[in-house]
């Protein structure tokens, strides 16, 4: 039912689902299964994390990294402090049934209701298709709260028990919130290099390369929860660390079955997520109070796009690429939350927290609202506001090379102007990267050979196989060599060849190989000013070459004004230079003209200034002496210049028309003498000039 689909996004569909499982499970007599959170948090949680961790788009994530977590830390804690006070405002002022909830309690309830869910964020936004700015800005955040929301929780569960809380407590409050995040993030590091280095030593086990990816990943999310540090910074840290690393080693067998089995592995979890959630809206107890409700709904609402505003108003002040009100609407709206506060919730001691059922009630509320009424107004809001979707097209080769070349363009102004931005600090992580963390965790020569010349004997090999097992050359692939052709089958090739058609996972290795392969970022040179500056030894050679050049350019200039060849007729440039090339033997000298002056002409161009040049000295009626009446009869001879060596100067290299001779026949002929008065009835202007 695709007009279904269209409308109703697949999250709010299952949990339809769920409620229908549910509501037939109790219709029969039989107590419907609870999402526990130990089922969630150990089982269900993590494949969707560590997917969304492994392929996450590091240069947008890393370029937006600031306003990620602006909105993480600070929204967050606003939400929860924010709703956290308000509702203790309204328990403090509504009946004697909500009297009895303190403070620490409602802090409490913020803390968990506050965060964006990763789960449901992913279901929605994937659909929309929304453009890659926004998903991972708002995905980011889902992804990077999840600290703050661990250190909130475990701080007020833990005060809720203390008889008073002192200032140390805060302070250490505040410090754990540290721990956590970078704790997190050390442990999924420290698992990520060693998945790397183990992945350096399976190229005879095949076969078990993607149990070392799922087996250390997971192994770093219960090291993370069993100290109670952030899981899911943990599983993002390593999924990052590991990718680039592994994904070298492996086979391409082994990373197709990573890649495959775990986006199936997130979907099932997604799946049974939803429809738990369902499930468990039946079979829970619940406790409604309709001002509690409310109140949680709507101030939800009004903390999310104040906390939006204000903080989009000072990031803006510091972002090259601002963020517009469409932008932010679309951030304030997509603020979804799911399944992770239901369960944070479930988790709560009843003997503590005596409102647990009427919490659960109240996050079950928010949970359908922002999943059903804002999961499917999402997309015809974007198409109203003609917000900019994401392309469904790769982008091509020629704006993956522009990109980098802007990159290295980015760094080298960084380096010129001694600012230390992302661009510098990323080049000098790549290069240590290079140098030293390659050479560690990479095996054999794959550190140090580039990896485009390694995928093209792989793609041969693996194409002339082929050829040889189907027994034939009838499709000859474009990739293959035509020597390892004919050690193949020595025939001759067809003359239409039949181009293959690369499959996509081809195809984005070949963008990879050759984003990793693009010129490099220059190294660093001295730093200079103006007042160590050397001066150019070749400077004034220059100089004098292009003066020389100019004043040879200026004086066969002037020849040509006074000089011209006899022809019989006036042929244009083509037909000159055409008949020139097809017969050059009519123009070499006559065997009794040995002592007249030659000029030689260039067939490129026979009619341009600088295709002439002098190569007999001897004057002619400049001199002093008169000239023969041969040499009258027979006018000037034209031989085809010779085209000069390669590497020579015509300006520097000395000639034959370089003699003193020559520069005297040059002066002469630059000088026509003075011209006579112009006679009565003779235009000042003489023709053709």
């Amino acid at each position: 039912m695709p007009s279904v689909s269209r409308v109703v996004p697949e999250s709010c569909l299952l949990i339809v689902v769920g409620l229908l499982v549910g509501g037939l499970i109790k219709w029969v007599g039989e107590e419907p299964p609870i999402l526990k959170s130990n089922i969630f948090f150990l089982f269900l949680l993590p494949p969707i994390i560590l997917d969304a961790g492994y392929f996450l788009p590091l240069r947008q994530f890393t370029e937006n990294l600031g306003t990620i977590l602006i909105f993480a830390v600070v929204g967050t804690l606003w939400n929860a402090f924010f709703l956290g006070g308000l509702m203790y405002a309204v328990c403090q002022l509504s009946g004697p049934n909500l009297n009895d909830i303190g403070l620490l309690a409602n802090l409490l309830f913020g803390s968990i209701i506050s965060a964006v869910d990763p789960v449901a964020v992913l279901a929605v936004f994937e659909e929309i298709h929304i453009n890659e700015l926004l998903h991972i800005l708002v995905f980011g955040e889902s992804l990077l709260n999840d600290a703050v929301t661990v250190v909130l929780y475990h701080l007020f569960e833990e005060f809720a028990t203390f008889e008073q809380v002192a200032v140390i407590d805060i302070i250490f409050g505040f410090i754990s919130f540290f721990v956590v995040s970078l704790g997190g993030v050390f442990v999924g590091v420290f698992y990520g290099v060693i998945t790397a280095f183990t992945s350096r030593f399976t190229s005879h086990i095949r076969v078990i390369e993607p149990l070392f990816v799922f087996l250390y990943s997971y192994m770093a999310y219960l090291s993370a929860e069993l100290f109670h540090l952030s899981g899911i910074m943990a599983l993002i840290a390593s999924g990052v660390v590991m990718r680039p690393y592994v994904e070298a080693n492996i086979s391409h067998k082994s990373h197709t079955t990573i890649k495959y089995f775990l986006k199936m592995w997130s979907s099932v979890s997604e799946t049974l997520i939803f429809i738990f959630l369902g499930v468990s809206t039946v079979a829970g107890r619940h406790y409604w109070n309709w001002i509690f409700v409310i109140s949680t709904l709507l101030f939800c609402l009004i903390a999310r796009v104040l906390g939006v505003l204000v903080l989009t108003w000072f990031i803006n002040k510091f972002r090259i690429v601002k963020l517009t009100p469409k932008d932010q609407f679309i951030i304030a709206y997509g603020g979804l939350r799911g399944a992770i506060a239901f369960s944070l919730c479930y988790l709560l001691d009843s003997a503590h927290f005596g409102m647990r059922d009427m919490f659960l009630t109240a996050i079950i509320t928010v949970i359908f609202f922002t999943v059903f009424v804002q999961g499917m107004t999402i997309r015809p809001l974007v198409d109203l506001l003609a917000v900019k979707k994401k392309q469904e097209t790769k982008r091509s080769i020629n704006e993956e090379i522009h990109t980098q070349f802007l990159d290295h363009l980015l760094t080298g102004i960084e380096d010129i102007c001694g600012h230390y931005g992302h661009h510098h600090w990323k080049d000098k992580l790549n290069r240590f990267n290079k140098k030293y963390v390659k050479k560690c965790l990479i095996a054999g020569e794959r550190s140090k050979e580039p990896q485009l010349i390694a995928f093209y004997h792989k793609m041969e090999m693996k194409q002339a196989i082929e050829l040889v097992e189907s027994g034939g050359i009838g499709k000859i692939p474009s990739t293959v060599s035509t020597v390892s052709i004919q050690n193949i089958n020595p025939k001759t090739l067809p003359v239409q060849r039949i181009l293959p058609a690369l499959s996509k996972d081809k195809e984005e290795e070949i963008r990879k190989i050759l984003r990793n392969n693009l010129q490099k970022t220059r190294q660093r040179l001295r730093s200079y000013n103006r007042h160590t500056l050397m001066a150019d030894p070749y400077e004034e050679a220059w100089n004098q070459m292009l003066l020389r050049r100019q004043k040879a350019r200026q004086l066969e200039q002037k020849m040509n004004n006074y000089l011209t060849v006899p022809v019989h007729k006036l042929d244009s440039p083509t037909m000159s230079r055409a008949r020139i090339g097809s017969d050059p033997l009519a123009y070499e000298p006559k065997a009794d003209s040995e002592n007249l002056p030659i000029i030689t002409i260039d067939p490129a161009s026979p009619q341009s200034p600088e295709s002439m040049d002098l190569t007999n000295e001897e004057p002619k009626g400049c001199g002093g002496l008169p000239p023969s009446p041969e040499e009258d009869e027979e006018g000037l001879m034209m031989r085809v210049k010779e085209p000069s060596s390669p590497g020579t100067d015509d300006v520097f290299t000395p000639g034959a028309s370089d003699s003193p001779s020559n520069q005297r026949m040059l002066r002469c002929l630059s000088d026509p003498g003075p011209r006579p008065e112009p006679e009565e009835g003779e235009p000042f202007i003489p023709k053709g000039q």
